[in-house]
């Protein structure tokens, strides 16, 4: 089955997300072929922070530390559920508008989805700055990526494209406001890191052509603004 996915690395619900779904379609013995697509929640940031998440987004949310704590420890024991190590202690987001580019160049030769995991666990599980170019490549290097390809990329405009094409039609055609966003056989979209019930719901429904509306959760996802746990 076809599932194209709208994410970025950053974002801790992304990788739930993902595992859910993987978790989900493993126990039902769903073949996924999944199409990753870039969608950068900050594309005016850093290479790197000079404060530690948790500072950083009391700040931008206008929250006190400890509210901010909380909240992490809650997506921490949300990530722990679909085996996730989610350090939030160690996480340092930065720009991952490079990271997106790779992914790109993976995808191209069908690593795709190591790629995406690569990143996905180096941001929150090592607490690498996935802005910096030099942990950009060791990432690359990891999944068997061409040194001299990537060096390419990261020194030249190539597969910014890529990136800006994805982007466009999340916000002009699909209108996503948030990620993780998921399209199932290019025909059925789910938004946020759903219930295993409800991505278990797509999936068949997408496989028997029922045109019947799925009732979706007020899901965790991450946005221009903030990554929220819904209640």
């Amino acid at each position: 089955m076809r599932v194209d996915i709208w994410s970025d690395v950053v974002c801790p619900f992304c990788y739930i997300g993902k595992k859910r779904l993987e978790h989900v379609a493993q126990e039902a013995g769903i073949e996924l072929d999944i199409h990753w697509h870039s969608f950068e929640l900050d594309p005016n940031a850093p290479a790197k922070h000079d404060t530690s998440n948790t500072e950083r987004l009391a700040k931008k949310y206008g929250r006190s530390y400890a509210e901010m704590e909380e909240m992490e420890r809650n997506v921490a024991a949300m990530a722990a559920v679909e085996g996730i190590d989610f350090q939030w202690q160690k996480a340092n987001s930065g720009n991952s508008f490079n990271a997106h580019r790779i992914i790109h160049l993976a995808q191209s030769k069908g690593l795709g989805n190591e790629a995406k995991e690569a990143f996905f666990h180096a941001y929150m599980t090592e607490g690498l700055t996935i802005g910096e170019r030099e942990v950009v490549e060791e990432i690359a290097s990891r999944i068997g990526l061409d040194n001299a390809e990537v060096e390419y990329v990261l020194d030249s405009d190539e597969l910014a494209d890529f990136v800006r094409h994805d982007e466009q039609i999340a916000h002009e055609q699909l209108k996503v406001t948030g990620v993780p966003f998921f399209v199932f056989d290019q025909k059925l979209a789910l938004s946020g890191a759903q219930p295993r019930e409800i991505f278990l719901q797509a999936m068949q429904q997408a496989q028997s052509e029922s045109t019947e509306e799925i009732e979706q959760t007020d899901a965790a996802q991450c946005n221009d603004d903030q990554c929220e746990i819904k209640s």
